[in-house]
């Protein structure tokens, strides 16, 4: 049976972290100590970047990123209806593709806008660094929360295919739905602040923004100094 952690002081709460920085600080404090030996901490940028650089400067961690976007719902680009990875790898709201009724060319071409909008943040963020090797690796995966958790589904499946030892999933907060979506696919599952829905990532934050490339970048210098 999958793991789910979280504090259970917080339970519903809203607020409870100061920003991005405060929560990986929580977060490493769960997991540590961690072995450093064979274990790597991914962020889903950009969003997870500061959580996660945050985490990897505790536990004395490799940080790096995986890049995933959400799948856009046409005339609606703030709300998604799915999410994927770099190599393809595909999450789909089956449900809400129906209730939309979104054709198969809306969905390849939010597809092909996606991957070309990921393409251009990983060049950004990545430049010519090579992929890291997460073959028997223990992956700790690390984003800013977990909403619909689509974006981290696409995430997982993006790490599984590299055949990794373990996947564990942290994050701040996440929505009850969305956790036990994704402890279905992971080995464990740290969400400190679970909530029911209707639901916000921003509620967990009291000061909360979009971070932009710059901070990004600046984010996993931070956390992987070379």
């Amino acid at each position: 049976m999958v793991k789910i952690s979280e504090d259970a002081k917080l339970r519903g709460q809203r607020y409870v972290f100061r920003d991005r920085a405060e929560a990986g600080r929580a977060l490493a404090e769960v997991l540590g100590p961690f072995p450093s030996l064979n274990s790597i901490v991914l962020a889903i940028p950009s969003g997870g970047l500061p959580v996660a650089a945050e985490l990897a400067k505790r536990l004395d961690l490799r940080l790096d990123i995986v890049i995933v976007r959400k799948l856009q719902i046409p005339r609606n680009p703030e709300a998604g209806f799915g999410a994927i990875s770099l190599g393809g790898d595909t999450v789909l709201n089956e449900e809400l593709v129906r209730d939309l009724k979104l054709s198969e060319e809306q969905v390849g071409r939010a597809k092909e806008n996606a991957m070309r909008d990921g393409r251009s943040r990983e060049r950004v963020l990545r430049g010519l660094r090579p992929y890291p090797d997460l073959v028997g690796k223990n992956v700790i995966l690390v984003d800013d929360g977990l909403a619909t958790g689509y974006t981290m589904l696409a995430a997982i499946r993006a790490v599984r295919a590299n055949h990794p030892a373990e996947i564990i999933v942290a994050v701040p907060t996440g929505s009850d739905r969305s956790v036990d979506l994704v402890a279905g696919d992971v080995e464990e599952v740290i969400c400190l602040n679970i909530r029911e829905m209707p639901f916000a990532v921003a509620d967990a934050f009291r000061n909360w923004y979009d971070v932009d490339e710059e901070e990004a970048v600046a984010a996993l210098r931070y956390g992987n100094p070379p």
